[in-house]
């Protein structure tokens, strides 16, 4: 399975919320940054606390002119009753045949746990972060933030920094993700559309 990396364009997606509603992403192209962060499963105790965590800065990316959604492979009705349980304000999405999680090739923890990571897509579909950390939460809420300021700055972007050389660099370097994978195909409770540059 490969990844999608930083400068990809990110795969193009119309999947189902919990609400019922059918988010497309190429919808928020030119308009909008987009966070996706890919969590493993509504109630665990690190799960819940990104997904607040996401709750908790969702005016500071509102302001800055970013949508958020989640990711996990719960059904609507479970992402619904967890999203009303903690007053969420964003949409989650049931990826409950894990074709979306392949698609952005999101790595397995250990090999076997879904893995937990999250993408900062700019307005033109570009990728511009990925954070990859299965045993953190806060971390990324405030990475997301970061880069979504730096978009909104008209700042560098990640996949335009020099490439850091130092050990302690490398690995954090590690978290954004080296690899690329966007393959169009229809299954699931979604679909995928080519993915194209604006």
């Amino acid at each position: 399975m490969k990844k999608v990396q930083v400068g990809d364009p990110a795969p193009d997606f119309t999947w189902a919320a919990q609400s019922g509603e059918q988010v497309r992403l190429s919808d928020f192209r030119g308009h909008q940054v987009v966070v996706l962060f890919f969590y493993p499963k509504d109630g665990r105790a690190i799960c819940t606390k990104e997904v607040c965590a996401f709750r908790d800065a969702y005016d500071q990316f509102a302001e800055a002119g970013a949508v958020v959604m989640g990711v996990s492979r719960d059904s609507a009705e479970r992402h619904n009753a967890f999203s009303n349980r903690h007053n969420l304000p964003f949409s989650l999405l049931s990826d409950t045949d894990g074709s979306l999680r392949t698609a952005f090739g999101v790595p397995k923890t250990l090999g076997l746990l879904p893995g937990r990571v999250t993408y900062v897509i700019d307005k033109e579909g570009v990728v511009r972060l990925v954070f990859s950390a299965p045993m953190t939460a806060d971390r990324h809420v405030s990475e997301a933030l970061r880069v979504v300021g730096e978009l909104g700055r008209g700042g560098t972007s990640p996949s335009r920094r020099r490439r850091p050389t130092s050990t302690r660099s490398r690995r954090r370097e590690h978290n954004w993700g080296i690899t690329h994978s966007s393959s169009p195909r229809s299954s699931g409770p979604g679909h995928f559309t080519a993915s194209k540059r604006s």
